[in-house]
């Protein structure tokens, strides 16, 4: 069974983490822990995660709680399909941005994909032992 790169206990004990409800916590941490697979092109899933850095492995955590934070916090954004709209000279549009970044499918805040990138495993063109 998968298991998220963090749990419950380090999201509220750790990460100090007060956003998502008890009883959503795990799917949203499981889901950022895919979200981060999908981000470092399943680099953690081939090497386990255990083989890791101590360095990679608290970005990993950290990243993955902000992440569950942000799915919740964003979570109708999200599952919209739109990638603009307009009306009345307001615009919205949902994409790549100064404060998100989307790769393959993932949407995530451009900060967080920025330290995730610090553990040197998203790079497309890395080969990784």
């Amino acid at each position: 069974m998968y298991q998220p790169y963090a749990d419950s206990t380090y999201y509220a004990k750790e990460y100090e983490g007060t956003d998502i409800d008890e009883e959503k916590l795990s799917r949203y941490l499981k889901n950022a822990s895919r979200d981060i697979d999908v981000l470092t092109y399943n680099r953690i899933v081939d090497k386990g995660f255990d083989n890791l850095t101590d360095y990679q492995k608290e970005v990993i955590k950290e990243v993955c709680c902000e992440h569950a934070s942000f799915l919740y916090e964003n979570e109708t954004m999200l599952k919209t399909y739109l990638s603009s709209y307009a009306i009345n000279g307001v615009n919205m549009s949902f994409g790549n941005s100064w404060n998100i970044y989307v790769e393959n499918g993932v949407a995530i805040d451009r900060s967080l994909y920025e330290r995730l990138c610090s553990t040197g495993l998203c790079c497309r063109s890395l080969y990784y032992d």
